[in-house]
């Protein structure tokens, strides 16, 4: 029988340790050593070598466990739990010296969560859920927050590097937002996102194009905080159908946007 409080320590000494890892190798990093998987798609050696560190730590954890990796050091998945994992969720960010970037972690057993993790090395925050308790921030338990209407609101959003012909119904979401919410941004990292809207610095985030090891401890955290999710057309397949909405009480109201320009 698997433990998931004694899984949850384990992992949060694993990521802590990568993390210092990133940490470090940012102080030194060069933007020569920036790669490109794809248009706009950057990736580094930390990247992969923090990876493979946290593939490794997994393995020791739950040996049972298969794999969904953004790099691909491990992508063998298995019937009952898989890992997902991205090890430097905000690559740009940190490609340019930007201080928003995390390591994200979620534990799938079969087609459900059963915890997350996101650990924003930057500001030192490690946020975390287990399935039937509530969400914590360096050991405090968070809530969504309390504002009710949109007009109250402050939303966070993502821009796609691909995938542009969706760009004119995209935009039209972004205009409607400005001008009936507190304001948009756009961090560069979609778990830092979720977390915000977990621990009530955002009422709101949106975003399509978007891959599992992107939301999926993410959007864990915000719903055991007290938050919904959905994907765009309001069903549950936010975690591989490349949609999110995740707020807390204005998502009904965020959801109408968007549904309005949104075929």
């Amino acid at each position: 029988m698997i433990l998931l409080p004694q899984v949850l320590d384990q992992l949060k000494a694993a990521v802590m340790e990568t993390g210092q890892f990133i940490r470090q190798e940012a102080s030194i990093f060069k933007k020569d050593q920036i790669e490109h998987k794809g248009f706009n798609d950057l990736v580094s050696y930390v990247d992969k070598e923090a990876e493979l560190q946290l593939v490794s730590a997994c393995k020791n954890i739950l040996p049972e466990a298969g794999f969904i990796t953004e790099e691909g050091t491990d992508n063998t998945q298995q019937d009952e739990y898989n890992w997902i994992i991205d090890p430097l969720d905000g690559t740009t960010n940190f490609a340019h010296g930007l201080p928003v970037f995390a390591i994200s972690i979620a534990l799938m057993k079969q087609t459900e969560i059963v915890l997350g993790m996101v650990y924003e090395i930057n500001r030192d925050e490690c946020f975390y859920a287990i399935e039937g308790q509530e969400a914590f921030c360096n050991d405090k338990p968070i809530r969504v927050s309390k504002a009710e209407y949109l007009k109250d609101s402050l939303l966070a959003t993502g821009f796609p590097y691909y995938n542009f012909e969706q760009m004119p119904k995209y935009l039209s979401i972004l205009d409607q937002f400005m001008q009936t919410t507190h304001g948009l941004r756009r961090m560069g990292s979609a778990a830092v996102d979720l977390c915000y809207v977990a621990c009530g610095r955002f009422e709101g985030f949106f975003e399509y194009n978007l891959n599992a090891w992107d939301v999926a401890a993410g959007a864990f955290i915000v719903q055991q905080a007290g938050g919904q999710v959905s994907d765009f057309a309001g069903n549950d397949n936010f975690i591989f159908g490349r949609e999110i909405v995740a707020a807390n009480s204005v998502h009904p109201e965020m959801l109408g946007v968007i549904k309005k320009h949104w075929d």
